[in-house]
């Protein structure tokens, strides 16, 4: 099968999208310590608002990062690679003070991702986030003339 690269204006709007502190948190909780009963993510993710925590659930949701089952919210493996891709972003920013030697790792994720776009950095070392993130892309997001679930329209 064929793909098409990712454009940098698609790296941009998945780094928008994905830099969201509510996600980064939710993805990342569930990723270091497993499924989060439902009824638990306001205890277990209290330092973010009820709203924050719906938002990033809905997002998690449209991105199928989320599997729900008995035991409660996990991550689908589109939701681990992407902890993956998270944890890459954060080890690379922490190696590089980026954006500060004391930040924590949502803004980590964030302050890199949205180095992205900016040309001025293509060659340097958020390269290798760069193309994590486009195989992310390439490999969970379905494509222009498909379905939600990756068929062919």
């Amino acid at each position: 099968m064929t793909t098409t690269p990712t454009s940098g204006r698609q790296l941009q709007r998945a780094g928008a999208v994905l830099s969201s502190p509510g996600l980064i948190r939710l993805v990342s909780e569930i990723d270091d310590h497993g499924a989060i009963p439902d009824r638990g993510l306001a205890r277990i993710l209290g330092d973010l608002s009820t709203h924050q925590i719906r938002q990033a659930t809905m997002l998690a949701d449209t991105l199928g990062l989320l599997d729900r089952t008995y035991d409660g919210l996990g991550l689908t493996a589109a939701g681990q690679n992407l902890a993956d891709v998270y944890d890459a972003t954060a080890r690379w920013a922490r190696r590089h003070n980026y954006p500060a030697p004391q930040s924590d790792f949502a803004g980590r994720i964030r302050h890199t991702f949205a180095l992205l776009h900016d040309p001025t950095h293509a060659d340097a070392g958020p390269g290798h986030v760069r193309c994590l993130l486009a195989e992310w892309i390439d490999a969970h997001q379905p494509r222009p003339g498909r379905d939600t679930y990756g068929a062919a329209a």
